[in-house]
């Protein structure tokens, strides 16, 4: 699944090839995704201009003249911007097509997205007003995460992967995270200190910042503005590495299961 460094790489690479663009037309070739492309996108788009490109967690929101174009990515989608006389391929549901002959693609093998048009205040849009701050924030700090997570007995890596606690700490980068601030994943979220937390947040912003500049980590899935894959994965330290030596103490890493999701951590380095 597309995580929050993929989302932002992509919002970095179409900005550029949309902003200030105006839309031309607008093909849906499938509307059935998780949640179905808005009825009449096109009459709502057409002369319409991007203002503004932004993220809320794993939410890109093109901003219009009047109104907001919500895109979630689902499990394996990707956006490109590519010539309109580009033939569409099987997986290919949305064309938003602009004045200079340019189209962003909305591709979704699996149709576990959603294109859908917000209108009015879009911070109060169900799929966003109970959204936790961004990792990447001044609101996202040691203290924060030391008072949200006061009497939770959840594990830490549940607690911090919760989208009402912070946005976008998806599975790989909590296992990375997690490593990088020498804290067990199974541990109660209520029992970590301070200044532990504060170790956490300094990690979750480093990991994903890293992930940014590398261009993401989904390499199968995720296609950059000019094709290329993200690299993170090779990068990792701990994720997808179970039975590998630690890189820290070279002790055998663990796996185990937490939230039915793959959790690898050093019993000697995570505490």
């Amino acid at each position: 699944m597309p995580e929050l460094p993929e989302v932002e790489t992509t919002r970095r690479g179409i900005e550029p090839h949309i902003l200030d663009h105006t839309v031309s037309s607008v093909v849906v070739r499938q509307p059935k995704l998780r949640w179905p492309v808005t009825e009449d996108l096109e009459r709502i788009l057409v002369s319409q201009r991007v203002v503004a490109t932004r993220r809320r967690g794993k939410y890109l929101l093109l901003e219009f003249d009047r109104g907001h174009l919500l895109i979630h990515l689902g499990m394996s989608g990707n956006l490109r911007v590519l010539n309109t006389a580009v033939e569409p391929g099987k997986h290919d549901h949305v064309d938003i097509c602009f004045s200079d002959g340019q189209c962003l693609r909305y591709t979704d093998p699996r149709r576990f997205g959603a294109v859908m048009w917000i209108e009015g205040a879009v911070k109060q849009h169900p799929l966003l007003e109970k959204l936790g701050p961004e990792p990447l924030s001044e609101n996202f700090t040691g203290q924060y995460l030391f008072k949200h997570s006061r009497k939770r007995n959840m594990p830490i890596k549940t607690f911090v992967m919760d989208q009402a606690v912070v946005v976008g700490v998806g599975n790989i980068y909590a296992n990375e995270a997690l490593y990088i601030a020498g804290i067990r994943p199974d541990r109660k979220a209520g029992s970590v200190s301070l200044k532990r937390y504060q170790k956490l947040t300094d990690a979750i912003t480093e990991t994903l910042q890293q992930a940014i500049e590398q261009g993401g980590s989904s390499i199968r899935d995720f296609l950059g503005n000019e094709g290329k894959p993200g690299y993170f994965q090779q990068s990792l330290q701990v994720y997808d590495r179970a039975g590998l030596a630690c890189h820290r103490c070279n002790r055998t890493l663990i796996e185990s299961r937490i939230g039915q999701r793959q959790t690898v951590f050093c019993k000697r380095c995570q505490t």
